[in-house]
């Protein structure tokens, strides 16, 4: 069979497409919200006025686009589809492969501060043994990835994908971190193809679920606490899920025809999963953050796609109870985000290979863009005995 050759890519948005967003950012049709609701509703409107007008009169697109384009991009044909991907090598005597995939409403973006430091840790502090040759895939629909046009592309298809990406790039076997939505493609990975698996690091562990519920024999007290939390966190959270899961098609209109709609989307998340109660968003992310997050979707046209992985996840093969992979698991429990947060042994269930587990100090869902160097120390403390 032959293998794709990755062939260089350099990323350039027209000028055409970035005067477009400036004339949609600069006539907005405000809807009114009740007074003094904060977030209580969504993201508010004194915020997003806020946010538009540094996009629309200080972000500079060409500025991020400069900084992407100084780590190394490909675009290889894989199941159909053009697959984008970074991929940096290691400066060190023995760097080891390490796929690094994003979550939901991320892109390959949030994870780039991290991969420097892993591919180069010399240059950071660290120890060059510890390197990684890094590759940093957008995942089918997201960022300059294609978009997925059959239905049924599920979460263990992109797993499938990324696996033909390392080996398009020469490695049979890799290490891999993720959390979010790239947990679930790289969980069920681990279960699908662990001979390719040197270890998995994750801060998403309870992603993919080992296939128990509340009535399975056996399940721990801290189990049953776990489980009870998740049910509760789905009533008051999960409602977008909901509609993902059943009617995608009807919010990307508003998502693909308004950047302001598509800001507010995605930056009520980045706060909800990052900041305790009462915190502010600003305090965790530079505003320049969150619109090249923004920016990726809008300028690919790419939410609707990455939303369909809710709705395609119903026809996902998810693991069974008692199903379970041999590989090396390394755990870091996000510090904010209970649903982040299962007990050792339900996670054990699916991984039984348990190798590090932690608790970090700091962090919330995007914790690779929050703190980089804090989960970097603990990506190479998990796969130095590995190496």
């Amino acid at each position: 069979m032959s293998v794709a050759r990755p062939q260089p890519f350099e990323i350039h948005v027209s000028d055409d497409a970035l005067d477009d967003l400036h004339r949609r950012l600069t006539w907005i049709n405000w809807p009114d919200e009740i007074a003094g609701s904060g977030w209580d509703y969504g993201t508010p409107i004194a915020f997003m006025r806020d946010l538009v007008a540094y996009w629309r009169d200080r972000f500079d697109w060409r500025a991020v686009e400069g900084r992407l384009n100084r780590f190394q991009h490909v675009r290889l044909q894989l199941d159909g589809l053009r697959i984008h991907a970074v991929h940096q090598p290691g400066a060190g005597p023995a760097p080891m492969p390490l796929l690094l995939a994003h979550g939901w409403p991320s892109t390959f973006y949030e994870m780039l501060d991290l991969a420097s430091l892993l591919a180069d840790p010399g240059r950071h502090g660290g120890d060059p043994l510890d390197a990684f040759t890094v590759v940093v895939p957008s995942l089918p629909g997201h960022g300059f990835s294609d978009r997925p046009s059959r239905p049924g592309f599920e979460d263990r298809q992109a797993g499938q994908i990324c696996a033909e990406l390392m080996s398009a790039f020469g490695y049979e076997r890799f290490g891999a971190h993720a959390y979010d939505l790239g947990a679930s493609v790289t969980g069920l990975l681990c279960l699908d193809q662990p001979e390719r698996m040197i270890g998995y690091h994750t801060t998403s562990p309870g992603n993919p679920p080992p296939g128990v519920g509340l009535d399975t024999p056996g399940l721990s007290d801290a189990e049953r606490a776990y489980l009870s939390y998740l049910a509760e966190w789905s009533r008051e959270e999960w409602s977008y899920g909901h509609i993902l899961g059943t009617r995608p098609q009807t919010v990307a209109y508003g998502l693909h025809d308004s950047p302001t709609a598509l800001a507010a989307w995605i930056v009520e998340k980045w706060r909800a999963w990052t900041v305790p109660p009462g915190g502010d968003v600003l305090d965790h992310f530079s505003k320049d953050q969150l619109l090249a997050i923004v920016m990726i979707y809008w300028l690919t046209g790419t939410m609707n796609a990455a939303n369909r992985y809710y709705y395609e996840g119903r026809h996902t093969r998810w693991p069974r109870s008692g199903e379970q992979t041999p590989v090396p698991l390394g755990v870091a429990l996000t510090a904010t985000q209970r649903f982040e947060q299962p007990p050792r042994e339900y996670v054990a269930r699916m991984f039984p290979d348990i190798r590090r587990w932690v608790r970090l100090p700091r962090g919330g869902h995007f914790v690779a863009m929050e703190e980089p160097e804090l989960l970097a120390e603990q990506i190479r403390a998990f796969f130095r005995p590995l190496r």
